[in-house]
């Protein structure tokens, strides 16, 4: 496929975007600023060298054309970048994967949007788009290495059966991620959520947890 990274040149984006061309998918690195695009594809092709041979650079309009598109922006520029580019969107499935975070004091809290989740924002800013969120749970300095083991489980949500679907099969295919399907759109709200407690977690016990679930038998297809 060819998968376009809004926000290409953040932690996030650089992690997926290098997770994904190292599947062979063609990514385009999309980014406010070309020239700065240019310069995170040419860094992360410098450090993993020919697994990344399909890694492109662009503007986020650029990236916005492909089939599918990834949102890894900050979370606060999520929905306004889905607005941006909403025209470009339409019936395309797209990757919602941020949190709304507020660090205070020695933890993290929870910020949610009006519309109940970062994901449910990006769906009102471009509703014609095919939203599912995926990978909130995932930290992007391990994202980011691909000499690593993540080991980490991915819930995946979204409201279009054939979109979820698409996510569902496309994380199964980064090495140490299992997805798992659970549901609607709506329960992006407990996904997103999830993340300051764990996030806490990692700030107050010196590390990089991540989720796990236990007991789950086949996915039905």
């Amino acid at each position: 496929m060819k998968i376009g990274i809004l926000g290409g040149t953040g932690p996030a984006g650089k992690g997926i975007a290098a997770q994904l061309a190292a599947l062979g998918h063609t990514v385009v690195v999309g980014s406010r600023d070309r020239d700065r695009a240019e310069r995170t594809v040419a860094e992360l092709q410098e450090r993993w060298g020919d697994r990344l041979q399909t890694l492109e650079a662009g503007t986020n309009p650029q990236a916005a054309d492909a089939d599918v598109v990834v949102i890894a922006t900050a979370w606060d520029a999520a929905a306004p970048t889905a607005r941006y580019v909403s025209d470009k969107l339409a019936g395309k499935v797209v990757v919602a994967m941020a949190n709304g975070l507020e660090k205070q004091g020695s933890e993290f809290v929870a910020v949610m949007p009006d519309e109940g989740s970062i994901a449910e924002a990006i769906q009102a800013a471009a509703p014609k788009a095919r939203v599912v969120a995926a990978l909130q749970h995932i930290p992007a300095r391990a994202l980011g290495d691909l000499d690593g083991e993540l080991d980490s489980d991915v819930l995946v949500v979204g409201d279009d059966d054939e979109a979820r679907t698409l996510i569902l099969d496309l994380v199964d295919q980064i090495p140490g991620l299992r997805a798992f399907d659970a549901g609607s759109l709506r329960n992006a709200r407990g996904i997103e959520a999830v993340a300051a407690p764990l996030l806490t977690i990692n700030l107050r016990h010196k590390g990089e947890a991540t989720l796990r679930i236990s007991g789950a038998g086949e996915r039905r297809r």
